[in-house]
């Protein structure tokens, strides 16, 4: 018998990049769904198409359903609408923070149509989530994960990720 809801077993997975935070609090989960046989479908959006982690994300939720009791599980991807930053819940971002990272600013505006490229003069400042000071700098657009840049904070002189708004 199962305790615990499908939804709040597939929401409490960890995210195997981010591990402070769950599917749940990334925003990733977009539906889970019980047919009256018990099979479990779920249904999750990836923060970018080519997010290598989606195989652990899918074995992780499979296996946290069936370790709560559930049968069946099929798990489907949606590409559209694509995940954005945006929606990362509060409780994920104050996670994130506590944790180090320098969380997401508003997402650019998408429409019906690409995102647009804006070249910009100067990077936008980041603040350090170390001591909070904005003299930070860029050292590579890539960290450990694409989806995050890597800074340093040229006051308290600590290195640390920025999760890219997207």
């Amino acid at each position: 018998m199962q305790s615990r809801t499908p939804l709040a077993v597939v929401g409490a997975v960890l995210d195997p990049e981010m591990p402070q935070v769950t599917l749940a609090d990334l925003g990733i989960v977009r539906e889970v769904f019980q047919n009256a046989d018990g099979a479990v479908r779920v249904t999750i959006t990836p923060t970018y198409s080519g997010c290598p982690a989606m195989g652990t994300i899918r074995a992780d939720i499979e296996y946290a359903l069936h370790a709560a009791g559930y049968g069946e599980v099929v798990i489907d991807t949606a590409l559209s609408p694509a995940w954005t930053t945006d929606w990362i819940t509060d409780s994920g971002r104050a996670k994130l923070r506590a944790a180090g990272y320098s969380t997401p600013g508003p997402a650019p505006r998408r429409g019906d149509g690409p995102v647009p490229l804006t070249l910009r003069a100067r990077p936008r400042r980041i603040a350090c989530p170390a001591c909070g000071s904005d003299a930070t700098r860029l050292d590579s657009e890539f960290s450990t994960t694409p989806c995050k840049a890597l800074y340093r904070c040229l006051d308290c002189h600590e290195p640390f990720d920025h999760v890219k708004e997207i």
